[in-house]
């Protein structure tokens, strides 16, 4: 029997084997990606950068010029099921606006 407050380890032999320690690992990230496209208002842009993606305007707007030159940006990175939510936010409100603004997720 081991004593109170003793080290559970002190009685352990050679014999006795110790489980392995679990590994913790991150959740893998996703890049959410913004999609330049010939007829979302670069006003809305911003709006949908401001409002899902929590950027500061000044952050929306520079973001907003880098996706009209370059054809795509990267907003943030997430895990999957937080990407995935975020893309699904986009897309419902482009469609309400009547937008055709896209998004896309690839691995970070």
């Amino acid at each position: 029997m081991m004593p109170n407050n003793s080290d559970p380890f002190e009685y352990i032999d050679e014999n006795t084997k110790l489980l392995p320690e679990h590994e913790i690992r991150l959740p893998k990230m996703y890049r959410v990606i913004i999609h330049n496209d010939h007829y979302t208002t670069m006003d809305f842009v911003v709006e949908v950068l401001v409002s899902i993606f929590h950027k500061p305007a000044a952050e929306a707007t520079m973001l907003m010029m880098d996706v009209h030159k370059k054809g795509r940006g990267i907003v943030g990175a997430y895990t999957l099921d937080i990407a995935l939510t975020k893309i699904a936010q986009v897309h419902s409100l482009a469609k309400q606006r009547g937008f055709p603004l896209k998004c896309s997720y690839e691995e970070a």
